[in-house]
């Protein structure tokens, strides 16, 4: 591993000291219990919706954990060695999604405090310090509503409260009621939950073309909730950075029917020699800041001295924590005389955006791998009741 690499994640640790948070606390915080290997908040005696105590427009981007940088050198080699003995352990395995109706109820939350626009044309494939290619582009970087459009409609904005300021983060639907994120988004790494979660699905400058819709229950692994998970970078780069969060129905229906929502994929589906190829969406604050969607492509491989972390290049900052990782991203086209290929269901998320480094030059940024011992277990915890949200 990397010698300059951190151990602690001073920009983090300060943004949450500032907010209030109590380190350490979760074991007594109201609301927490645990349940085997996962820890479970239920928001205790509050309200729904949670609109009210979030600023929609002054939010601040989640610091997204970091690292200090790499060389190219250094990139290069972990690549080499990845190539050679990729970490993925369990069976592949995936759970598909659907697409929605696709039917609006549009809420306006405020243009977000910023500088002014500027429009842009899609820019050429680029690489920093590490020499890992990648393109960032709008989503919607002809002024679309691509926001409007599945696959894209099932990743949104996430809103939430840390003491009386309000972060935002990224998210993405995985069923019905059900989106996931970053552990960091949801929980300090060892110490106590955040509160009042707002998924945004489809959010462009200040519009909510599908409405609010507040969380009522999240859920991470215990290792991480306690500390204790395993992380090349302790409390950065862990294994486990993945949270997910249960929203309140609306009139007895969750926003998955309208937007539809992604499936997701475990134990390294997708990968081929610790290769695959990745579009992270997310909302990063340094980019157009975090009014609009973001899409970034690269190529993906697993670091096994980095936590077995999936790495990729790219542009995005802070506010892009917990947006998702698809894989097959898009609409399939129509085959006329061609095989499908291997591990081709579209709309997979295999990841999260985790974390990224101190440095602005190597642009790359990792991902907790999904597998069935974190998402496989942590998402149909939340499953039922009624409605169910799966």
């Amino acid at each position: 591993m990397d010698k300059r690499i951190t151990t602690f994640n001073v920009a983090i640790a300060a943004a949450i000291s500032l907010a209030g948070v109590v380190h350490g606390a979760s074991a007594a915080q109201p609301g927490v219990s645990q349940h085997g290997a996962v820890t479970k908040y239920a928001s205790p005696g509050e309200k729904f919706p949670h609109a009210a105590s979030i600023d929609f427009v002054n939010a601040k981007p989640m610091t997204l954990p970091r690292a200090f940088g790499t060389s190219q050198q250094a990139a290069q080699d972990r690549l080499i060695q990845a190539l050679m003995s990729p970490q993925r352990g369990g069976k592949p395995a995936f759970f598909p999604g659907r697409d929605g109706d696709g039917k609006e109820s549009a809420v306006f939350l405020g243009t977000p405090v910023a500088a002014a626009l500027v429009d842009e044309e899609i820019v050429p494939q680029q690489h920093g310090t590490t020499g890992h290619p990648f393109t960032t582009v709008r989503a919607d970087a002809f002024q679309g509503s691509t926001n409007k459009q599945f696959p894209f409609r099932a990743s949104g904005k996430l809103f939430f409260n840390i003491g009386p300021d309000t972060f935002v983060c990224s998210a993405s639907l995985i069923k019905r009621g059900i989106v996931v994120t970053a552990a960091h988004c949801v929980i300090e790494f060892g110490g106590s939950f955040y509160s009042n979660w707002v998924f945004v699905p489809g959010y462009r400058n200040g519009n909510a073309p599908y409405g609010t819709w507040s969380g009522t229950t999240a859920a991470v692994l215990t290792t991480y909730a306690n500390g204790t998970d395993s992380c090349a970078v302790p409390g950065v780069v862990c294994r486990n950075d993945v949270g997910v969060i249960r929203l309140a129905p609306q009139a007895g229906q969750f926003p998955g029917t309208q937007t539809g929502f992604y499936g997701f994929g475990v134990n390294g589906f997708g990968f081929a020699s610790g290769l695959t190829h990745v579009t992270q969406i997310g909302y990063p604050v340094c980019l157009d800041n975090g009014s609009r969607m973001e899409r970034n492509d690269s190529y993906g491989y697993v670091d096994g001295a980095l936590s077995s972390n999936t790495i990729i290049g790219s542009l995005m900052c802070g506010g892009s924590s917990g947006g998702p990782w698809v894989l097959n991203f898009g609409k399939p086209a129509t085959r006329t005389g061609t095989t499908q290929g291997t591990d081709a269901t579209p709309n997979l998320v295999v990841g999260v955006t985790s974390w990224g480094y101190v440095s602005s030059a190597p642009k790359e940024q990792g991902a907790s791998p999904f597998t069935s011992g974190n998402i496989g277990v942590l998402a149909p915890l939340l499953c039922g009741g009624t409605p169910n949200p799966c």
